[in-house]
């Protein structure tokens, strides 16, 4: 059954815990969305990187890949490191992916998380956590 791939993008830390941070995300949205072959890679530090990622990515059964970083605002990794990877055009939020058995794929690269009320519940939340602890 063929799905659609989704790669979530790190940053990358030398702290254990932001490794996890991004493995346990990417877990999350598999056991959420079936639909999606989920795997997660890494700008800098850790491993796998968003290269090694990629070429796991062109022997798998999937109609599309779409990027997904998981980062909070557009920065230099957002604007031109991934997208370089990706060999997409700076400002360029869709292109192609080519499988090992040269079929080309949809490649659809998303933005950051950004402003989003989702991101203001999770901070009430946080607050409310260290709030109710006290």
């Amino acid at each position: 059954m063929s799905q659609t791939g989704f790669l979530l993008v790190g940053h990358g830390s030398q702290k254990p815990y932001n490794k996890e941070l991004i493995e346990t995300t990417a877990k999350q949205v598999a056991e959420q969305e079936t639909r999606f072959l989920v795997k997660s890679g890494f700008m800098s530090i850790n491993e796998p990187t968003v290269e090694e990622v990629l070429e796991e990515f062109r022997s798998a059964d999937i109609t599309k890949l779409v990027v997904v970083p998981l980062f909070l605002a557009k920065g230099v990794h957002i604007l031109v490191d991934i997208p370089e990877i990706l060999g997409l055009e700076q400002g360029s939020y869709v292109g192609t992916f080519t499988l090992k058995n040269g079929t080309e794929i949809p490649l659809l690269y998303a933005q950051p998380i950004g402003s989003d009320p989702l991101l203001a519940s999770l901070m009430i939340k946080n607050a409310d956590n260290i709030m109710n602890s006290q």
